[in-house]
């Protein structure tokens, strides 16, 4: 209540300066004034200077560094503020949202989850903030209502994040958390009665794996919501207090192992028929140790045995154990990834045996197990190609699929059918039911929304550029059909480029209205991401993340060298990891943009470590806390190289005020430093910051909220990019 009395205080005088100045916080003109606090400390010999240090709020306790001040708290509102001046008047916005409402509207589904004759799935329909789970009998039975999130939350605030359910398809668990906090509560729920059982798990606990009697299962959670870095595997009895689970598996301690204490940590997986438990252990992002457990002889002596699968080996595994065979996906040996089998009685790497051989055309993206056979999902030229094989690796062949886009499985192992989801730039996201054992057949529509558009109206095409160093990326381009480059086409340039993750085609019914309205849509699969494997990712990562900006800026000089459009017309996007590459991108090339959206990124890479979970991905940027990776950080860190008097372009940088993974004061920080330091017309190209007090990382958040987002960055770009009326 004090900070809240303190916030609006501080708030009213920075509201009443600006008005005796004659600059309304509703207003269209400069941004609030931010005062400069210069901290000057020495990294490796280095003078590194921060003018705007005390935006990232209280750092006086290093376990809670960053807490909210009243004054920062202030100072976020007078920036909202002005940000809703900007947006809020823009000329058209009524009709962008008349557009855009049924659009975004558009129901999401999920592919379903059997067990016995019961199938479980997510959907979201009309103007709900969130999906509802329901469940059926059959696969064409009567849909009944397990989870209503509205009815835990008016407010739309509250998200289920995961389900799970018993084999005997009685119980579920479902997770919950609020506002964007992703502190997720697991909540236990008799399906048959609709009635929450009296048994709930905090702490971030993630879906818990069963029991095939329903007895107990294993899950995993924080032992300690402030700290990120507390992850451990636990087995609970249904019936018993939670707070007597019993430890199974935990991350490391600092100081049994520095390097194993902050990368991403335990996991693990249950058969499902309870006899085995595979334990894993994330030793960076691209590598993975892993560990077998026979399960029902813990539950006999309470002793854990762990054997050794693969420790201490560069590459990922994963694995999942059937009957006495323990299968792992692994990239280990085959940087494309492989399947590989071996006998639980001797699984250590050196009798594995392999299913599916690595290729050199395409990339394992995902495994799914049924009944006897295993749907390998690949790709090929950043799209998906699903293929079946039996235990022993023969071929079934490739699953049918509607053309050229992404795909998953999702498959049980005691039985052939599954459910086939795909989606591309022009295709909605649709769930079909096929047959395993005969992946030619067409596959049979399950579940596909209704889109207020014409998906035919749109054509995708997939290009080749070279990158700065010759490295040819592709490149997906999606826009009305028939649209002929005139040099100036108004162009959204979207990127990721990291974490090993994959940028493939995927509809969005809110595009459309860009469609409609003449503009291009670019997504180039740049560097760092897994697209073409484990040598693509490493290529775009610590040293060699600059690869992965000059891949970006490359792709924005492809498109205006041929022709596509011209830098009035040019906007870059990215969010998170993507952040932080818009960012750079701005900084290293600003006059190559009219306008950039720099969404919850990543900005000052000589601080990111101390905030939240962010140690978790000092394995793929580096740490300032090394000399070496010090020097690579600052050669790019976008916060430290903004420069007074440049005419840096439009910048609408966002973050959620309960994220846990990026901390706030980095879009705060770089808000004010562009602010200052352009020589841009605030009028007409402005540096605008939303810090959503109600969201975290985005995920979870209601439609209400995403709405709202979705025009203000819509009509952001419209704007910037002359198609709205004033510019």
């Amino acid at each position: 209540m004090q900070v809240l009395l303190m916030r609006s205080l501080c708030l009213l005088s920075l509201c009443v300066a600006m008005v005796a100045c004659g600059k309304s916080p509703r207003g269209t003109g400069k941004p609030p004034v931010t005062r400069i606090d210069a901290v000057t400390e020495t990294l490796h010999g280095v003078a590194v200077t921060d003018n705007y240090r005390w935006l990232e709020g209280d750092n006086t306790n290093p376990a809670d560094m960053g807490k909210l001040t009243p004054e920062v708290a202030a100072w976020t509102d007078a920036q909202n503020a002005y940000t809703r001046g900007v947006l809020d008047h823009l000329p058209g916005r009524a009709a962008i949202e008349a557009r855009l409402k049924p659009l975004m509207e558009v129901g999401v589904v999920s592919s379903p989850a059997v067990r016995g004759n019961r199938y479980f799935y997510a959907r979201r329909d009309g103007s709900q903030n969130q999906p509802v789970i329901y469940w059926r009998d059959g696969l064409k039975g009567l849909d009944h209502v397990a989870v209503d999130p509205a009815h835990i939350d008016a407010t739309g605030l509250t998200a289920v994040e995961w389900t799970s359910v018993s084999d005997d398809g009685k119980t579920m668990a479902y997770g919950t958390y609020r506002a964007g906090d992703e502190n997720t509560t697991l909540r236990m729920l008799d399906v048959e009665t609709g009635k929450d059982l009296p048994l709930t798990i905090p702490n971030k606990t993630q879906p818990p794996q069963w029991l095939p009697d329903g007895s107990g299962f294993v899950c995993q959670n924080l032992k300690d919501p402030k700290n990120p870095y507390s992850g451990q595997v636990l087995f609970h009895r249904m019936g018993a207090d939670p707070s007597a689970d019993a430890l199974l598996f935990r991350q490391f301690t600092k100081e049994e192992n520095a390097q194993l204490s902050t990368t991403w940590g335990p996991t693990a997986a249950l058969s499902r028929d309870g006899h085995w438990l595979v334990l894993g252990y994330w030793i960076d992002t691209k590598s993975t140790d892993l560990w077998l457990v026979n399960f029902d002889e813990y539950l006999k002596t309470g002793q854990l045995n762990r054997r050794i699968v693969s420790v201490g080996q560069p590459g990922q595994v994963f694995g999942t154990v059937i009957g006495r065979t323990l299968f792992m996906q692994t990239t280990k040996g085959a940087p494309k990834g492989r399947i590989v089998a071996v006998d639980v009685a001797q699984p250590e790497q050196a009798h594995w045996r392999e299913i599916v051989p690595e290729r050199k055309d395409a990339v394992i993206a995902a495994v799914s197990f049924g009944k006897g056979v295993i749907a390998v999902v690949y790709m090929k030229n950043a799209a998906s190609v699903v293929e079946v094989f039996e235990f022993s690796g023969k071929s079934l062949g490739t699953i049918a699929q509607p053309g050229l886009g992404s795909a998953e499985i999702a498959s049980e192992e005691d039985r052939t059918d599954a459910f086939l989801t795909f989606t591309s730039y022009n295709y909605p996201s649709t769930i079909f039911h096929v047959d395993l054992m005969r992946p030619a057949a067409p596959p049979q529509l399950w579940q596909r929304p209704d889109v207020p558009v014409d998906p035919a109206t749109v054509e995708v095409e997939q290009v080749w550029y070279p990158s700065k160093d010759g490295t040819q990326i592709s490149m997906f381009l999606v826009h009305k059909r028939g649209l002929a480059k005139n040099g100036a086409l108004p162009t959204m340039l979207n990127g990721y480029g990291g974490f090993n993750i994959s940028m493939t085609p995927a509809f969005s019914a809110t595009l459309f209205q860009w469609f409609e309205a003449g503009g291009l849509f670019a997504l180039p699969n740049l560097r760092g991401g897994s697209e073409y494997g484990d040598a693509w990712h490493e290529a775009g990562m610590l040293d060699k993340k600059q690869n992965v900006f000059d891949d970006f800026l490359a792709a924005a000089d492809w498109l205006i060298g041929h022709g596509y459009t011209n830098t009035s017309h040019l906007a870059i996007l990215g969010s998170s990891n993507g952040g932080l590459l818009t960012g750079a991108a701005i900084t290293q090339r600003p006059d190559l943009f009219r306008a950039a959206i720099v969404d919850v990124p990543l900005l000052d890479m000589l601080r990111y470590q101390d905030f939240l979970m962010a140690r978790y991905w000092a394995p793929e940027y580096g740490t300032s806390e090394n000399a070496e990776q010090f020097t690579f950080l600052l050669a790019y860190s976008p916060y430290q190289h903004v420069k007074v008097g440049v005419k840096y372009p439009a910048v609408l940088l966002t973050a959620g005020e309960n994220d846990p993974r990026v901390h706030a004061m980095h879009a705060r920080k770089m808000a004010a430093a562009l602010q200052a330091a352009t020589s841009s017309d605030p009028t007409e190209q402005p540096v605008l910051l939303w810090v959503d007090p109600d969201a975290g990382h985005g995920q979870g958040k209601p439609l209400d909220l995403r709405f709202r987002d979705l025009v203000d960055k819509r009509m952001f770009v419209m704007w910037q990019l002359g198609m709205l009326a004033g510019r």
